[in-house]
């Protein structure tokens, strides 16, 4: 009897510690979560040296390049239209609350003064500028939060060894520690957490390339939180969020779906959420890619993204010299347009009560529920709400009373016309 007193004792000793181990987010974490909700919008930005090749970040290995060539990229790399001010102000007028850049791609190559290789733009190229310290002091001027993107994956060290399943053919010789790679790693977040600022968030991008390595992610998110309490951490492994991560994103598709094929096993969670997206079909610059999605499709995706409870992170792939395509420039002037009458139906809200419909999305905002009607053929909508008191509805964009009838199914909206709008908002006012 005591020894079985002694053997339960013990396992309730480690359920407990187990449980103290666990992740609690601090009170400025939580803080910063609610808004990430609230922020709805942002941009991706990636570039680096690949972008001189203008065929997409993964050039490299999709060319199956040879990586001591690849290096020599750098030598060149000399963005004379680089303008960190200018690139914050569009986002900013784009309605954007905040930016996500790449600090170091797959590639391997840092986009900022590291002191732990000398593979960066500040020692390795003829610019000799830190653009993330360009950037963190433009995003601060102008009240935009700064995220990094940073890579899991390294097609340039040798520590990153055993190789995943990426990176293979670029002539490399196989060799290298991994707990050296981990320990580069940490090192290089200390310093982007300590040598920028408040940083918004960390976006890590790779965990799939190796899924059964030893990534010591606790250790990695524990020393992230150590050093930002508020910076908030996602994860793009098309998972279930992992303890300790703090927003689940979702590439290429809305929560839920999964018409790009990444998200089979992406179970949606209670964290607050994003969706990432291209304005073309490629990330980094790509000369060939003039497969512009229209503006009408850029803002549905916002609106889809909001009616889903999601933020959309928006890309744009600046060429090497430094300056955005003159088409994301052009999307993103027209969305900043849109966003200065409708901006208030995204940013602050949640996900309507009327989840996603072949019509469109529902927001929420206090007593306010947003209809945004996006695909409609007919000058009636029946929205299934029979538990609610209506005060007022009305036409968002000019305030006309819209005519409805309550029915046993809901309330009939009688829009007057079809709708013709890229998003024709009606607003209802509960009492």
């Amino acid at each position: 009897m005591k020894n079985t007193f002694i053997t339960m004792l013990l396992l309730l000793i480690v359920v407990f510690c187990s449980a103290q181990e666990k992740y609690v987010p601090s009170q400025e974490n939580l803080t910063n979560r609610e808004w990430f909700r609230d922020a709805k919008f942002g941009m991706f930005i990636h570039w680096g040296i690949y972008s001189m090749l203008a065929d997409g970040e993964w050039v490299l290995t999709n060319k199956s390049l040879n990586e001591a060539e690849y290096q020599k990229l750098a030598d060149g790399f000399y963005p004379s239209k680089f303008n960190a001010d200018e690139w914050v102000r569009i986002a900013k007028d784009a309605g954007m609350k905040y930016i996500c850049f790449t600090s170091r791609h797959h590639d391997g190559f840092s986009m900022f003064d590291t002191k732990q290789s000398d593979y960066n733009i500040v020692k390795a190229t003829p610019f000799k500028r830190d653009v993330i310290k360009e950037l963190a002091e433009a995003c601060q001027k102008h009240g935009l939060k700064l995220f990094f993107y940073y890579s899991h994956i390294d097609w340039h060290r040798p520590d990153y060894y055993p190789w995943g399943r990426t990176g293979r053919n670029t002539g490399r010789t196989p060799s290298g520690t991994w707990e050296d790679y981990l320990k580069f790693m940490d090192a290089q977040l200390t310093e982007l957490l300590t040598n920028y600022g408040p940083i918004g968030g960390i976006w890590f991008d790779g965990w799939w390339d190796k899924p059964d390595a030893d990534w010591q992610l606790e250790r990695q998110y524990t020393l992230i939180h150590r050093l930002q309490p508020g910076c908030l951490i996602g994860n793009n492994h098309h998972k279930a969020p992992f303890d300790g991560e703090d927003f689940q994103m979702f590439e290429r598709d809305l929560p839920g779906q999964n018409k790009a094929g990444y998200s089979a096993d992406a179970e949606i969670s209670a964290l607050p959420l994003e969706s990432c997206e291209t304005m073309n079909n490629t990330w980094g610059y790509n000369i060939n890619d003039r497969n512009f999605k229209s503006t009408k499709q850029l803002i549905h995706t916002l609106v889809g993204a909001a009616g889903n409870n999601a933020n959309l992170l928006l890309n744009v792939g600046p060429r090497p010299g430094g300056d955005f395509p003159e088409g994301s420039v052009t999307h993103l002037k027209e969305i900043g347009e849109w966003m200065r009458t409708y901006g208030e139906t995204i940013q602050g809200t949640r996900a309507g009560t009327i989840p996603h419909q072949d019509w469109g999305v529902t927001t929420q905002k206090g007593n306010k529920l947003y209809v945004h009607i996006l695909n409609l053929n007919k000058d009636q909508l029946l929205l299934p709400i029979t538990n609610k008191k209506v005060k007022t509805i009305m036409h968002f964009k000019d305030k006309t009373p819209v005519k409805y009838t309550k029915t046993k199914e809901g309330i009939l909206l009688q829009l007057g016309s079809v709708p013709t709008d890229i998003d024709h908002v009606v607003e209802i006012t509960y009492r």
